[in-house]
């Protein structure tokens, strides 16, 4: 089993989605950034670390999203996403062909590995409803609403 994480980091609400690199696995398909956890990390602790190693800034690690399995060629992998935040830094794709900011609405037109399937599901049907007051922005409202403790 290949445990790994990835982000759904929120910004004005809209969802960071990474493009995978030509030169690997699952080429061309869109992802949530993140990687595989370390021995003795948390998800947390891994999510933070591979943001910070792969997109060259900080995020704040929210709610889990969900967590689903799927078997490849390559192997079994489980996939945990977490709702996160920018805290520092602006997002670079030194690992990615392309990032883009999506609106979780569209988000299903994007072309997703398996394992992302679950959670571009739950995050595009959970922001369809009622918009949630966003608390860092009064009077705005925002389709994905991070708790402040985060």
């Amino acid at each position: 089993m290949i445990d790994v994480v990835g982000a759904a980091i929120v910004r004005d609400g809209r969802v960071l989605c990474a493009k995978r690199d030509a030169k690997r696995q699952l080429a061309g398909r869109w992802e949530f950034p993140g990687g595989k956890i370390e021995a003795g990390e948390s998800c947390e602790e891994a999510l933070a670390r591979e943001i910070r190693e792969e997109l060259g800034c900080e995020v704040a690690v929210g709610e889990h999203i969900c967590t689903s399995e799927h078997e490849y060629p390559f192997g079994r992998v489980r996939l945990a996403v977490y709702w996160c935040r920018l805290e520092t830094g602006e997002p670079s794709a030194s690992e990615h062909q392309e990032l883009r900011w999506v609106e979780p609405g569209e988000m299903p037109s994007l072309t997703w590995p398996p394992a992302d399937e679950a959670a571009v599901r739950i995050i595009s049907e959970t922001t369809a409803g009622p918009r949630q007051e966003n608390p860092d922005k009064p009077g705005r409202r925002d389709a994905l609403a991070m708790p402040r403790d985060a």
